[in-house]
């Protein structure tokens, strides 16, 4: 029987520690502040924004909150950055992607103080990261990591696959695995006989961003197979890049969609602002 890795119950756990250091910082004084913007009204961004805004809210944050419209600039956006980066109350700064067509998403990114970045995903944050100094790490990879330790699944010495190769999922995760002492390969849309190098994988972890595409064929038995996919079928119904219940069955353990990955990343973002003191130091 496979265990089912359950990211909203572990998600809860985080939240609930970093509501505690919160408070324990109260007292000290010092309050934690995260400034959310978001430009246009794209249906699925709003969904992340406002479950962003309740995680603030439950585990004592502030959040301060830039609805823009569609037409907002480049220019009138970078300035807002330069604003919040220069305000000492402020502690992390996120811009929720995608933004609009005409603004550039890296120049964006890289305007974010490093030390503000609390998404990880400034050039700054992913070179620390490269080689093992510290900083923000981006906020999905960091939860995959927090599934398997809380689940008290071994990372170290197993070989690991990793189908996807985004600069917010699939290079960061890889490296994480790296750091965890994993033996990790990095699998992608040329990768030449991908069933048998995913049947490799003690650990498979999955951000190739097609729904439902990984069946049983791609699983070796007992493997722990981690879904970072989301996505909405017909009838409204979400789905994962792994195919449930095909693929369960072969597995030691899996993370359903949803209620897996998908809750951790929030978290993370919680503690990367709870963090936030100390790196700011």
């Amino acid at each position: 029987m496979y265990q089912i890795i359950d990211g909203k119950e572990i998600s809860t756990q985080i939240k609930n520690e970093c509501r505690d250091r919160v408070a324990a910082y109260k007292e000290q004084g010092v309050d934690i502040c995260l400034a959310v913007i978001q430009v246009g009204n794209d249906p699925a961004s709003s969904v992340y924004v406002n479950n962003k805004k309740k995680a603030c809210e439950y585990i004592g944050i502030q959040s301060l909150s830039y609805e823009l419209p569609e037409e907002t600039t480049e220019e009138e956006l970078l300035a807002i950055i330069d604003k919040l980066n220069a305000d000492d109350a402020v502690n992390g700064i996120l811009v929720q992607l995608p933004v609009p067509k005409h603004i550039d998403e890296d120049k964006i990114i890289r305007a974010i103080s490093p030390l503000k970045d609390v998404d990880g995903f400034h050039t700054q944050n992913v070179g620390a990261l490269c080689i093992g100094q510290k900083g923000y790490v981006s906020c999905t990879p960091a939860g995959v990591i927090e599934l398997l330790k809380r689940s008290n699944i071994s990372i170290e010495g197993k070989e690991c696959v990793v189908i996807g190769r985004s600069n917010i999922v699939g290079k960061p995760m890889s490296i994480l695995m790296l750091r965890e002492n994993a033996t990790v390969t990095i699998a992608h849309s040329r990768t030449k006989d991908l069933k048998e190098v995913c049947k490799r994988a003690d650990i498979l972890i999955v951000a190739i961003g097609k729904p439902e595409m990984i069946t049983a064929e791609y699983v070796k038995e007992g493997a722990v197979v981690i879904d970072v996919g989301i996505h909405r079928k017909e009838g409204k119904k979400l789905c994962g890049d792994v195919l449930f219940d095909d693929v369960a069955p072969h597995c030691s353990a899996i993370t359903p969609v949803p209620g897996g990955v998908g809750p951790m990343t929030i978290a993370m973002l919680m503690k990367n602002c709870v963090d936030s003191v100390e790196i700011r130091k």
